[in-house]
Protein backbone atom coordinates (compact mmCIF):
# COMPACT_ATOMS: atom_id res chain seq x y z
CA UNK A 1 0.00 0.00 0.00
CA UNK A 2 1.06 3.37 -0.45
CA UNK A 3 2.50 6.30 1.98
CA UNK A 4 -1.03 8.61 0.43
CA UNK A 5 -3.39 5.17 0.59
CA UNK A 6 -2.13 4.23 3.95
CA UNK A 7 -2.63 7.55 5.37
CA UNK A 8 -5.76 8.42 3.64
CA UNK A 9 -7.12 4.80 4.55
CA UNK A 10 -5.82 5.61 8.51
CA UNK A 11 -8.35 8.71 8.18
CA UNK A 12 -11.43 6.74 7.45
CA UNK A 13 -10.92 3.86 9.54
CA UNK A 14 -14.03 3.77 12.00
CA UNK A 15 -13.06 0.90 14.08
CA UNK A 16 -9.62 1.60 15.30
CA UNK A 17 -7.97 -0.85 17.57
CA UNK A 18 -7.52 1.46 21.26
CA UNK A 19 -3.98 -0.31 22.07
CA UNK A 20 -2.55 2.88 24.39
CA UNK A 21 -3.92 5.78 26.61
CA UNK A 22 -4.48 8.81 24.38
CA UNK A 23 -7.99 8.76 23.50
CA UNK A 24 -10.92 10.33 24.95
CA UNK A 25 -13.86 9.16 26.10
CA UNK A 26 -17.50 10.38 26.38
CA UNK A 27 -18.75 10.80 30.49
CA UNK A 28 -21.57 8.42 30.88
CA UNK A 29 -20.98 6.32 27.54
CA UNK A 30 -18.79 3.92 26.24
CA UNK A 31 -18.47 6.07 23.14
CA UNK A 32 -14.36 6.48 22.01
CA UNK A 33 -13.24 9.48 20.29
CA UNK A 34 -10.43 10.51 18.35
CA UNK A 35 -7.03 8.45 18.07
CA UNK A 36 -4.52 6.63 19.35
CA UNK A 37 -1.02 8.06 20.34
CA UNK A 38 0.38 5.54 17.86
CA UNK A 39 -2.12 6.06 15.76
CA UNK A 40 -1.30 9.91 15.71
CA UNK A 41 2.06 9.21 14.99
CA UNK A 42 1.37 7.14 11.68
CA UNK A 43 -0.60 9.79 10.60
CA UNK A 44 2.01 12.97 11.09
CA UNK A 45 4.17 10.57 8.32
CA UNK A 46 2.00 10.69 6.51
CA UNK A 47 0.39 13.14 3.26
CA UNK A 48 -0.86 16.17 4.33
CA UNK A 49 -4.44 16.59 1.75
CA UNK A 50 -3.99 20.62 2.52
CA UNK A 51 -0.38 20.59 1.98
CA UNK A 52 0.65 17.94 0.21
CA UNK A 53 -2.03 16.81 -2.34
CA UNK A 54 -3.66 19.70 -3.42
CA UNK A 55 -2.23 21.47 -6.62
CA UNK A 56 0.00 17.86 -7.02
CA UNK A 57 0.65 17.21 -10.93
CA UNK A 58 -0.40 13.85 -11.34
CA UNK A 59 1.74 11.57 -13.78
CA UNK A 60 1.66 8.48 -15.90
CA UNK A 61 4.23 5.90 -15.74
CA UNK A 62 6.29 7.44 -18.47
CA UNK A 63 6.75 10.65 -16.34
CA UNK A 64 4.05 12.57 -18.29
CA UNK A 65 2.00 15.09 -16.42
CA UNK A 66 -1.90 13.87 -17.21
CA UNK A 67 -3.69 16.61 -14.86
CA UNK A 68 -3.88 18.64 -11.42
CA UNK A 69 -5.82 17.24 -8.04
CA UNK A 70 -7.89 19.71 -6.95
CA UNK A 71 -10.18 17.97 -4.64
CA UNK A 72 -10.40 14.80 -2.62
CA UNK A 73 -14.25 13.22 -1.88
CA UNK A 74 -14.72 10.41 0.39
CA UNK A 75 -17.97 8.50 -0.85
CA UNK A 76 -21.59 9.35 1.25
CA UNK A 77 -20.50 5.57 2.02
CA UNK A 78 -17.29 6.31 3.86
CA UNK A 79 -15.46 3.55 2.38
CA UNK A 80 -13.89 4.97 -0.41
CA UNK A 81 -11.82 7.63 -1.40
CA UNK A 82 -11.54 9.81 -4.86
CA UNK A 83 -8.98 12.06 -6.21
CA UNK A 84 -10.36 14.89 -8.64
CA UNK A 85 -8.15 15.82 -10.85
CA UNK A 86 -8.34 18.98 -13.18
CA UNK A 87 -7.54 17.35 -17.24
CA UNK A 88 -7.44 18.58 -20.73
CA UNK A 89 -6.89 22.34 -19.88
CA UNK A 90 -3.45 24.32 -20.72
CA UNK A 91 -1.34 26.25 -18.31
CA UNK A 92 -4.28 25.73 -15.59
CA UNK A 93 -6.88 27.38 -17.81
CA UNK A 94 -10.35 25.13 -19.16
CA UNK A 95 -10.20 21.35 -18.71
CA UNK A 96 -12.46 19.87 -16.70
CA UNK A 97 -12.81 17.54 -13.70
CA UNK A 98 -12.27 13.28 -13.38
CA UNK A 99 -12.68 11.03 -10.54
CA UNK A 100 -9.88 8.61 -9.70
CA UNK A 101 -10.78 6.17 -7.34
CA UNK A 102 -7.56 6.21 -4.78
CA UNK A 103 -6.92 2.56 -5.15
CA UNK A 104 -5.88 3.39 -9.09
CA UNK A 105 -2.78 5.86 -7.65
CA UNK A 106 0.37 4.73 -6.61
CA UNK A 107 3.39 7.35 -5.02
CA UNK A 108 6.61 6.46 -7.38
CA UNK A 109 9.51 8.54 -5.87
CA UNK A 110 7.84 11.15 -4.63
CA UNK A 111 5.33 11.79 -7.48
CA UNK A 112 1.80 10.53 -7.80
CA UNK A 113 1.25 8.81 -10.00
CA UNK A 114 -2.03 6.98 -12.47
CA UNK A 115 -0.18 3.55 -13.86
CA UNK A 116 -1.52 3.11 -17.49
CA UNK A 117 -2.69 6.40 -17.92
CA UNK A 118 -2.23 8.76 -21.06
CA UNK A 119 -3.67 11.97 -21.58
CA UNK A 120 -6.09 10.61 -24.27
CA UNK A 121 -7.61 7.46 -22.12
CA UNK A 122 -7.54 10.04 -18.75
CA UNK A 123 -9.43 12.92 -21.11
CA UNK A 124 -11.90 10.44 -21.73
CA UNK A 125 -13.36 9.63 -18.55
CA UNK A 126 -16.35 10.81 -17.30
CA UNK A 127 -16.28 14.17 -16.54
CA UNK A 128 -16.89 14.58 -12.59
CA UNK A 129 -19.51 18.00 -11.51
CA UNK A 130 -20.16 18.59 -8.22
CA UNK A 131 -23.78 17.87 -6.98
CA UNK A 132 -25.96 20.73 -6.19
CA UNK A 133 -27.62 20.84 -2.64
CA UNK A 134 -31.08 20.45 -4.28
CA UNK A 135 -29.21 16.71 -5.89
CA UNK A 136 -27.82 16.03 -2.60
CA UNK A 137 -30.88 16.39 -0.82
CA UNK A 138 -32.92 14.20 -2.97
CA UNK A 139 -30.55 11.29 -2.95
CA UNK A 140 -30.23 11.54 0.91
CA UNK A 141 -34.19 11.79 1.38
CA UNK A 142 -34.59 8.79 -1.47
CA UNK A 143 -32.05 6.57 0.93
CA UNK A 144 -33.87 7.34 3.76
CA UNK A 145 -37.17 6.85 2.22
CA UNK A 146 -35.66 3.23 1.13
CA UNK A 147 -35.00 2.72 4.29
CA UNK A 148 -38.69 3.35 5.30
CA UNK A 149 -39.97 0.85 2.92
CA UNK A 150 -37.42 -1.88 4.08
CA UNK A 151 -38.69 -1.42 7.63
CA UNK A 152 -42.67 -0.72 7.01
CA UNK A 153 -42.57 -3.79 5.41
CA UNK A 154 -41.01 -6.22 7.98
CA UNK A 155 -43.39 -3.86 10.25
CA UNK A 156 -46.21 -5.84 8.44
CA UNK A 157 -44.50 -9.09 8.50
CA UNK A 158 -44.13 -9.36 11.98
CA UNK A 159 -48.41 -8.27 12.28
CA UNK A 160 -48.89 -11.19 10.17
CA UNK A 161 -46.93 -13.84 12.05
CA UNK A 162 -48.41 -12.63 15.04
CA UNK A 163 -51.95 -13.05 14.02
CA UNK A 164 -50.92 -16.53 13.79
CA UNK A 165 -49.25 -16.99 17.29
CA UNK A 166 -50.82 -17.44 20.57
CA UNK A 167 -49.73 -16.74 24.56
CA UNK A 168 -46.27 -15.76 25.03
CA UNK A 169 -45.29 -16.19 21.34
CA UNK A 170 -48.08 -13.48 20.39
CA UNK A 171 -46.66 -11.58 23.19
CA UNK A 172 -43.26 -11.34 22.38
CA UNK A 173 -43.93 -10.92 18.82
CA UNK A 174 -46.13 -7.88 19.25
CA UNK A 175 -43.51 -6.28 21.08
CA UNK A 176 -40.76 -6.52 18.45
CA UNK A 177 -43.91 -5.05 15.99
CA UNK A 178 -44.39 -2.11 18.98
CA UNK A 179 -40.39 -1.39 19.15
CA UNK A 180 -39.79 -1.39 15.26
CA UNK A 181 -42.90 0.90 14.76
CA UNK A 182 -41.88 3.45 17.63
CA UNK A 183 -38.34 3.35 15.60
CA UNK A 184 -40.76 3.94 11.90
CA UNK A 185 -42.69 6.85 13.57
CA UNK A 186 -39.35 8.55 15.00
CA UNK A 187 -37.68 8.54 11.52
CA UNK A 188 -40.92 9.95 9.78
CA UNK A 189 -41.05 12.75 12.43
CA UNK A 190 -37.62 14.03 11.56
CA UNK A 191 -38.24 13.39 7.87
CA UNK A 192 -41.47 15.64 7.84
CA UNK A 193 -39.30 18.15 9.65
CA UNK A 194 -36.65 18.16 6.99
CA UNK A 195 -38.76 18.09 4.53
CA UNK A 196 -41.30 21.31 5.94
CA UNK A 197 -37.84 22.91 5.91
CA UNK A 198 -37.54 23.01 2.62
CA UNK A 199 -34.43 22.88 0.35
CA UNK A 200 -31.92 25.62 1.91
CA UNK A 201 -32.20 24.07 5.58
CA UNK A 202 -32.24 20.36 5.17
CA UNK A 203 -29.01 19.58 6.19
CA UNK A 204 -30.12 21.27 9.93
CA UNK A 205 -31.88 17.81 10.12
CA UNK A 206 -29.06 15.40 8.00
CA UNK A 207 -26.80 14.45 11.03
CA UNK A 208 -30.21 13.49 13.73
CA UNK A 209 -31.90 12.16 10.58
CA UNK A 210 -28.73 9.78 10.08
CA UNK A 211 -28.96 8.76 13.69
CA UNK A 212 -32.40 7.92 13.97
CA UNK A 213 -32.24 5.43 10.56
CA UNK A 214 -29.19 3.90 12.17
CA UNK A 215 -31.20 2.97 15.55
CA UNK A 216 -33.69 2.28 12.86
CA UNK A 217 -31.29 -0.42 10.88
CA UNK A 218 -30.47 -1.91 14.31
CA UNK A 219 -33.66 -2.88 15.31
CA UNK A 220 -33.98 -4.52 11.99
CA UNK A 221 -31.11 -6.28 12.43
CA UNK A 222 -31.85 -7.37 15.77
CA UNK A 223 -35.46 -8.18 14.75
CA UNK A 224 -34.83 -12.05 13.89
CA UNK A 225 -32.52 -12.74 16.13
Amino acid sequence: MTKIASTLGLLLIGNLILSTPGFAQVAGSTTVLGVTVIEARQLALGWSVKKSIFGREVYNDAGVSVGKIEDVIISPEKNVTYFIVNVGGFIGIGGHNIAIPISQIVEQSGKIVIPGATKESIRNLPQFDYASDTAKRDAFVKSAENDLTIAREKANELQKKSALLSGEAKTKMDQKYALLQVEIQVVEKKMGEMKRAGTTRWQEFENDLNVDISHLKLTLANIDR
